[in-house]
């Protein structure tokens, strides 16, 4: 071993010493003391040696290491091809922008044509859409799924309807039969924003494949709350060719070239193409062939997320295994609306969703309010109608920009109704029955 390597050895064992010392002694659980999060970090030494090595190399920008992450990915979905973004919210901006590309011919989304999704979620999984001109058209949701009612899709449909972009809702799928089978019939896009739910399962016909790879174009999201965390980061996925050069495009800056980080003349052509109307053997890695962006992450991110891969499969089953713990400890509880996986489904959840009845005896605020002075984290269901909020006053004033299906009673519902607890793996068996005996608590308290 050479002196570098003996040195890099030296700092990694130090790095997992200084893990053991500052994050990996555990507290105990103190009921009305600890804090339960909905969500948050969870790693051991091996993501802060995978951070220290690859700062170690100092590449910095996307390279060696989310090549290796990009790779991987792909395997464990099940797809051909997986890039790697900056966030999920930027995994949601590239699948919509990808689907604008002229390369896509009659079949690319321009402005005004119309794309379907749901009010009920987190804003950028429609932002998008608006922020380049098309029109989403909002439907109703469904309950206790919480995704979007397959039934009035065909009511939502229109000549200029190009897409279907939606999420699976905390984790728990959408009717991808029926969603699939509306987009097949038209010749839709499906874009399946997967931020929430990495490890869910759908079956279609016998077939079960991990959502996000029966559509389209699928996301995640590595933010530290999600299934894996980066910090900050996403990817955005698919089985065609074609659309993953034209994501990859946007977000490098819009350039034609494929070549990855480091690496010059992937294509052949560099000196020899044609493109546009610059003159020939223009330098191919300075052809623009989108107006893009710069989305790309660090290989410190990446090198994070590697180890996060190996713990992947874990993570899934901890979030399957607390969310049965809490369904069946809040099973019966009067007042409560409980959480039903989709048919044919298998959930990775991101949370445990709780709606009130209307006619209770308390609200959803009342229950909130009191689990945090319990030091129990709550979370609404993100922007519970994004049609409400600020950002909409202008379209709203003036009716356009957006188009609405149906009433939105249910969506209204979720947003004045619903609230969620954690289920993410660093959980105990002591915060989960906390948490269900609070929940217990104060509902017999109202009784």
């Amino acid at each position: 071993m050479n002196k570098k390597e003996a040195l890099k050895q030296q700092i990694l064992q130090l790095t997992r010493e200084y893990y053991q010392e500052v994050h990996g002694q555990k507290k105990a659980f103190e009921p009305g003391k600890t804090f339960v999060n909905y969500g948050g970090r969870y790693f051991d030494d091996a993501e802060l040696v995978n951070l220290v090595d690859s700062s170690l190399d100092f590449w910095l920008t996307a390279g060696p290491w989310a090549h290796k992450f990009e790779t991987r990915l792909a395997q464990w979905l099940g797809v051909k091809h997986c890039a790697l973004t900056n966030s999920g919210s930027s995994a949601n901006l590239l699948a919509f922008y990808a689907l604008t590309s002229p390369k896509l011919g009659a079949r690319r989304i321009k402005r005004g044509d119309e794309v379907i999704t749901v009010a009920c979620g987190f804003p950028t999984t429609v932002t998008p859409i608006i922020q380049y001109g098309a029109v989403p058209v909002f439907v109703d949701i469904t309950l206790p799924e919480y995704d979007i009612d397959a039934t009035l899709l065909e009511q939502a449909y229109s000549p200029k309807t190009k897409a279907v972009m939606i999420a699976h809702s905390l984790g728990n799928p959408f009717n991808l039969e029926a969603v699939k089978a509306f987009c097949d019939q038209h010749n839709l896009w499906l874009v399946e924003d997967n931020c929430d739910a990495l490890g869910s399962e759908y079956t279609i016909d016998g077939v079960t494949k991990k959502t996000g790879t029966w559509g389209h174009i699928g996301t995640s999201s590595f933010y530290p709350p999600h299934h894996m965390t980066m910090g900050e980061g996403g990817a955005v996925y698919t089985d065609d060719r074609e659309l993953d050069k034209i994501i990859r495009s946007f977000r490098d800056w819009g350039r034609d070239c494929w070549c990855i980080g480091g690496v010059d003349n992937t294509c052949k052509c560099r000196f020899t193409g044609q493109f546009g109307e610059l003159p020939v053997g223009y330098d191919h890695k300075y052809v623009y062939s989108h107006f893009g962006f710069n989305l790309k992450v660090t290989d410190m991110q990446a090198a994070i997320g590697c180890a996060q891969l190996d713990k992947l499969d874990g993570i899934v089953e901890a979030r399957r295994r607390n969310f049965q713990v809490l369904r069946q400890g809040l099973e019966g509880v009067p007042g409560l609306i409980l959480p039903e996986p989709t048919r044919n489904s298998n959930p990775s959840w991101f949370g445990f969703l709780i709606s009130v009845k209307p006619d209770a005896g308390f609200t959803r605020n009342e229950l909130s309010e009191y689990l945090e002075s319990k030091r129990i984290q709550t979370r609404n269901l993100f922007a519970g109608n994004l049609l409400k909020h600020p950002a909409f006053d202008e379209m709203r004033a003036t009716g356009e920009g957006y188009r609405v299906v149906g009433s939105l009673a249910n969506t209204d519902f979720v947003m004045t109704n619903t609230l969620w607890v954690g289920v993410y793996p660093g959980m105990t068996e002591e915060m989960l029955h906390y948490m269900i005996a609070t929940i217990q608590e104060f509902v017999n308290s109202k009784s």
